[in-house]
């Protein structure tokens, strides 16, 4: 579905064509090991972040990974030092960063990428920052051609490119329908804990944020997209009961649909998280909602984010046993299909695979010739598909009507 392509990046010039920031923490080290492992050859990347002897002793086990890793270049740099994320920013095309929570960490290095004309890719699944963000430098990122894209992890690549497929096997044209149904047995890290807590205790300045964007975002004249949260029900189609899931998700997706064509003149998307046994269903809604309920206390979310640290989350052996589905049932011009997204540990594993491939497609790979904070299906849409696939995450037509 992509068009109007470009070839050759804008940055060529710079010292990197890619810099990991944030490389020494848990998701960090993970994309860090997996750029060691399938980087290309002849590809300048950098290891950042703010501690140069955790930086050295990464860029050690690296080296026993991929030799060629003992002369990686370390740089030294802090989430809250503006001038030394404006000198990361203008030395490489592409910055990822793993540093979170992205309300707190995350501001300094999009107006650092928005200014210098740099691709930026992150992890974040918060929609506070995301909107900030555009708000903020999504005018600025536009001028200087630097591609902004959140959200290249768990949160948000399954729905995002997961749609974009299922779409892409549906009439041209027509309204669409798309539903997407996650199931996963994973666990998180502290510092997703943390991040999630921060989100939950947030609710005034997450209100604030998406009404500024709102102002702020272009009308469609002519078309009409849609991210409703919806409402718990049971799905035929999947079997099992359906909790509306009010994620970053949902609202990733329709963005993308607002910026092509390709989703049709009136397109909905619903995520929900799917429980194959109703008291699971009941008792999981309630214990995310008490925990909700809880974070708005700052005590009691300090205490809350403090049973398990940033930095630490589940060993190599629980990650091996993690797995995701996503399963999307897609209608339109009286055409129904099934797909599914599909793989291994979803916010660890994976979501360090969907970073760092996403930070190479931005690099290296022919896309389409748009700027300013993008989605992963808007930026990089079949390149970054094809990438994923070969990367061994699973993108499928499972049926049709």
């Amino acid at each position: 579905m992509n068009a109007d392509v470009r070839h050759e990046p804008r940055t060529a010039e710079r010292e990197y064509d890619v810099v990991l920031f944030g490389a020494t923490g848990f998701v960090g080290a993970l994309t860090a090991e997996y750029l060691a492992a399938h980087a290309p050859a002849g590809c300048r990347w950098a290891l950042a972040g703010r501690s140069l002897p955790k930086l050295e002793r990464l860029r050690e086990r690296l080296a026993a990974v991929n030799p060629a890793c003992a002369d990686l270049p370390l740089l030294v740099a802090d989430a809250e030092d503006a001038e030394a994320q404006r000198e990361l920013a203008a030395s490489t095309r592409v910055l990822a960063t793993t540093v979170g929570p992205y309300v707190w960490y995350g501001a300094g290095l999009v107006a650092a990428c928005a200014e210098a004309g740099t691709d930026y890719v992150d992890l974040t699944g918060e929609p506070e920052f995301v909107d900030r963000m555009y708000v903020e430098h999504d005018a600025r990122a536009r001028e200087t051609g630097a591609r902004i894209v959140h959200a290249c992890g768990f949160d948000s690549i399954p729905a995002d490119l997961g749609a974009y497929f299922t779409v892409g096997h549906l009439p041209a044209g027509v309204p669409l329908r798309v539903d997407g149904f996650l199931r996963s047995n994973a666990l998180v890290s502290g510092g997703t804990l943390t991040t999630l807590l921060t989100a939950m205790g947030r609710g005034p300045q997450h209100l604030a944020a998406a009404r500024a964007r709102r102002l702020h975002e272009p009308r469609l004249p002519g078309r009409r997209v849609r991210g409703p949260v919806g409402a718990p029900r049971f799905s035929r189609e999947t079997g099992a009961w359906a909790l509306p899931l009010p994620t970053l998700d949902p609202r990733v997706v329709a963005r993308s649909a607002a910026a092509l064509e390709r989703y049709g003149p009136d397109f909905r998307y619903r995520h929900y998280a799917s429980v194959r046994h109703l008291p699971v269903a009941v008792g999981g809604t309630a214990a995310v909602g008490g925990v909700a309920l809880l974070a708005q206390l700052p005590p009691v979310r300090r205490w809350l984010a403090g049973r398990w640290e940033p930095g630490r989350g589940p060993d190599a052996q629980r990650r091996a046993r993690s797995w995701f589905t996503v399963r999307f049932v897609g209608e339109g011009g009286g055409r129904r299909v099934f797909t599914e997204v599909s793989g291994g540990d979803p916010g660890y594993g994976e979501t360090a695979k969907m970073l760092a491939e996403s930070a190479l497609c931005l690099a290296y790979d022919a896309l389409p010739e748009v700027s300013g904070q993008l989605t992963t299906a808007v930026a990089m849409g079949d390149a970054l598909l094809d990438r994923l696939q070969k990367a061994g995450i699973r993108f499928r037509v499972a049926a049709t009507d």
